[in-house]
Parts: C-alpha cells; sequence; structure tokens
C-alpha cells in the first residue's frame, strides 16, 4: 500500500480555465429521472502503479482502452485499443522515440490527440494519415489525489461533470497518511459498493481481520440526504458497541463511498471504496485508507511499512467475502436482479438501510451497467482467490517485491547447496577442523533451508489467497 501524505493534484486533457467556467454537468447526464453510467469519470489506475515507458491496457465499461504518458503534453492520455488501420491493440505497442505511440503491427504512430503522424508504408509525400479515418479515439484524462481518471462518455461534457473525489481530504488536506490497494473483483462494481457500505457485516465476514463476532451489536443507520447525486447517512452508535463513536457515510454515485469516523483513540479515519466497471460480472476495486492520527507514532509506523507488504493483508480482507459475493450476485440475478429486490433480500432491521437505499437509488433512475447480459457461470474457487492476475502483476510495488524475492530466494538455495557440498569435503581435507566448526556449518545450512521454506510461503502469497477464512478457521483450544 501507498504509505504517503495525501495531495491534491489535478492534470487534465480537456479541463482547463475556459471549460471550467462553464456550468457544470450532472454526473449520470441532464436526464433527470435516469442515471447514464458513461457520463461519469472513473478511476482507472493509482498513478504509482503505471509506467511511463510503456502503455497499459485497460477495460471500461467492456471497452477496451489504452493508457500511455505522452512526453510531449506531459500528462496521461486514454485511447481506444485499437489501431484504425487494421485493429490490432495499441496496448501491444510502444512508445517511440518521438513520444507517440507507435502500432505493433505496422507502425503506425499516433501524438497526443490520437492524429495519425506516421504511415510508414506510404510513399513520400503522402497525406493519408491527414484523414479523420486515421485518427484514434482519445477520451478525457485527469489525475486527482494520486488517481488516474478517465471520461466515459461524451468528451464534450467532460470538463463540466465534477471528478469524484473525497472532499474532505481536499478541505484539510495537512496530516493525513493514507494507505492505498486495488485488485480486480470477480463481480458488478454496485454488488461491491453494496458490500462496503454495510456496516454491520464487519464483526462476522471480517472475524479474526479486522472484525471480531464480540463485537456485535444492534446497528440504527439512518439516511439524512438522498438524490440522484448518491445519499448520505449516519450511524449514530458507531463501530465496536459505540466505543468510537459516530459514523459518517457518503454515497457518491455510481462507484464511490467512504465511512469516515473519528475517535478520541485512534483519530480520524476513512474508509473510502471505488468501484470502477470493467465488464458484467467484474470491476476494479481501489481502497484507500486515509488516518490523521491523534499521535504521531501509528503514522510513522503506517509509513515505514512496504506498500507490498500491506497488500497482502489488504488482499486477505477482501478474500474474505469475495467467493460468497461472487455467488451472492448469480443468485439475485435468477430474482430477477435488483429491480426485484424486496422480493429477493428480506430486510427487517435498519442495519440494512445503505443496502435498501442503494437498490432504491438504481430502480429509481434506471441504473444498467450492461443492458440484457446475464453473468457467466460461477468461478472456481482457485480462480476466485487468484492473486497474481488480479493484483501483484498490476501492482507498481508487489511486482518487483516478487521478482527480488524469488532472486534472494534462489540465491539462498545455491548458497546453501554450495556449503553442504563442500562441509564433507572440507572435514576429509582439513581434518583440524573442529567439531564445532562442522556444527556450526550444519546449523547454518539448516538456518538456511528454514529461511527458504519460509520465503516460499511468503511467495505462494503474491500468487493465491487462502482457501478457508479465518473467521472459520477452529478457536485455539477448541476442537
Amino acid at each position: 500500500m501507498s504509505n504517503t501524505v495525501l495531495q491534491s493534484e489535478e492534470d487534465s486533457l480537456n479541463v482547463t480555465s475556459e471549460t471550467q467556467a462553464l456550468q457544470e454537468l450532472p454526473a449520470g447526464g441532464r436526464d433527470p429521472e435516469r442515471f447514464e453510467l458513461q457520463e461519469v469519470w472513473y478511476p482507472v489506475h493509482y498513478i504509482e502503479d503505471l509506467d511511463k515507458s510503456q502503455p497499459t491496457r485497460f477495460t471500461l465499461l467492456e471497452r477496451d482502452i489504452v493508457l500511455w504518458w505522452d512526453k510531449n503534453a506531459q500528462t496521461w492520455r486514454a485511447f481506444a485499443d485499437q489501431c484504425p488501420h487494421r485493429l490490432a491493440p495499441l496496448s501491444e505497442g510502444r512508445i517511440n522515440e518521438s513520444g507517440w505511440l507507435e502500432c505493433p503491427y505496422h507502425g503506425w504512430a499516433f501524438s497526443g490527440t490520437g492524429k495519425c503522424e506516421v504511415i510508414p508504408q506510404q510513399r513520400e509525400g503522402g497525406k493519408a494519415e491527414v484523414s479523420q479515418r486515421a485518427c484514434v479515439d482519445s477520451l478525457p484524462t485527469t489525475v486527482r489525489q494520486g488517481l488516474l481518471f478517465v471520461y466515459a462518455g461524451r468528451a464534450e461534457n467532460a470538463a463540466q461533470v465534477k471528478v469524484p473525489i473525497v472532499d474532505v481530504l481536499e478541505e484539510d488536506s495537512e496530516g493525513w497518511v493514507c494507505l492505498n490497494t486495488f485488485r480486480d473483483i470477480p463481480y458488478d462494481a454496485l454488488t461491491l459498493i453494496e458490500n462496503v457500505l454495510d456496516p454491520s457485516h464487519i464483526p462476522y465476514t471480517h472475524h479474526r481481520t479486522v472484525g471480531n463476532r464480540a463485537n456485535v451489536s444492534a446497528v440504527e443507520l439512518e439516511v439524512v440526504e438522498s438524490g440522484k447525486w448518491g445519499f448520505k447517512g449516519t450511524w449514530a452508535e458507531g463501530p465496536r458497541k459505540g466505543t468510537l463513536g459516530r459514523q459518517d457515510t457518503t454515497f457518491i454515485a455510481p462507484g464511490l463511498m467512504w465511512h469516515d469516523l473519528t475517535s478520541k483513540q485512534f483519530g480520524r479515519t476513512l474508509t473510502v471504496v471505488y468501484a470502477t466497471p470493467t465488464r458484467k460480472g467484474e470491476c476494479r476495486l481501489f481502497a484507500r485508507f486515509p488516518f490523521k492520527f491523534s499521535s504521531k507514532l501509528p503514522g510513522l509506523f503506517l509509513k515505514l511499512t512496504p506498500r507490498w507488504y500491506s497488500h497482502l493483508n489488504q488482499n486477505h480482507v477482501l478474500e474474505d467475502d469475495q467467493i460468497f459475493l461472487h455467488y451472492q450476485e448469480r443468485y439475485l440475478e435468477k430474482f430477477g436482479g435488483s429491480a426485484n429486490f424486496n422480493k429477493a433480500f428480506y430486510l427487517p432491521t435498519k442495519a440494512d438501510l445503505f443496502v435498501y437505499q442503494l437498490h432504491t437509488w438504481i430502480n429509481q433512475y434506471k441504473v444498467e451497467a450492461f443492458p440484457g447480459e446475464a453473468l457467466s457461470p460461477a468461478l472456481p474457487k482457485e480462480v476466485l482467490l487468484d492473486r497474481y492476475h488480479s493484483h501483484t502483476e498490476k501492482c507498481g510495488s508487489c511486482r518487483p517485491a516478487l521478482r527480488n524475492l524469488q532472486r534472494l530466494r534462489l540465491g539462498l538455495a545455491v548458497v546453501t547447496a554450495v556449503i553442504w557440498a563442500l562441509l564433507p569435503l572440507l572435514v576429509v581435507i582439513q581434518s583440524q577442523v573442529s567439531v564445532l566448526t562442522v556444527a556450526i556449518c550444519s546449523l547454518g545450512v539448516l538456518l538456511s533451508g528454514g529461511i527458504w521454506l519460509g520465503l516460499g510461503n511468503l511467495e505462494r502469497r503474491f500468487y493465491q489467497g487462502r482457501e478457508t477464512p479465518p473467521r472459520n478457521l477452529p478457536q485455539k483450544g477448541k476442537r
């Protein structure tokens, strides 16, 4: 996870001082009775996980796009991931010496606006590249709070639609320490939002990770404000039987929510989740945990924790509910989806009020990301618990950490093998070698072997989650 103090930043292709002066448009389009999921800014990557030297592929609302750094304009770009020539994915290409995105198939090259600059196969003096058909579709981008956002809808609207950020971090930016993680999740974005809006599942689902069954109590939620934009609510008693104080919740439609909690023990803590829809039954989660501690020591500890190590632990928490949510949305689909949530769900307590409010919003504003599409058959457990493809290979901290760990393990194995092989020879040649020396060398070999096995267990955590969640493990001292 990122151990950094939050900073506000903006680097937009389309947002200029002139366009910012235009009248603001609501997210989700102009129609007051419908929320268009395309007319929204979506986060697609943490900036620290992007490589400026090469293009990155992403899928947004089933549209493949390519993200790349335009060194000429010093900004991030998002293009449709198709070369207009023969539809080869530009994400398989490179950023060439001129700073243009080059197609891997025939070398057509595109500058930051999507304009074709080079067609190598045409004769000198040819002008085929000036045709509009030679251009690539370009999507608006902006960078805010360390995230790269892409506007999925009509480009001319982008500058007038507010970027969904956590406003409180902008209002009071000093002193925050923020942990960040992300993961590609095998269920819909709105299923993820429904899950994280619900505070009452924490003691059970996340028992032994970030929850405890002993902290269960009645949960009385209240919605204080709502509209097409989302809703705000509060939990007056708050978590842990009220020992931490009131918790306020904000949902910014369609894919951002945060809980805000201030306690005397820990200071102020936010739990922020973005859900970016990629395909039917899939989304990318961005989780952020800004802290403003009442003392400096906890913040110092977080800053010293390697980001990759924090990611291992956060993946563990995400896997607590990964499997049953994958099945839950398939069961809901059999009832007809969110339109019939009142029939599918039995919600007798106010603990489910935010869930009720979310589905009411979905139905009231006719929200549908992938109309007419059905969910795929359920995936096997080992696929649902995959970490490498859903996180590690895309993470700028975990990917190199895994590579370094593998090198360390290989080096340790080689050194151990050499010492083990030379030890008998050393005893034969050097008759004066003491028993103590032999014992120390043998102990060193055994210790190295133990470290090698321990590193192997750590390495596996980059690839796969645990099949049995901590909540289901036997309690100590009980069978």
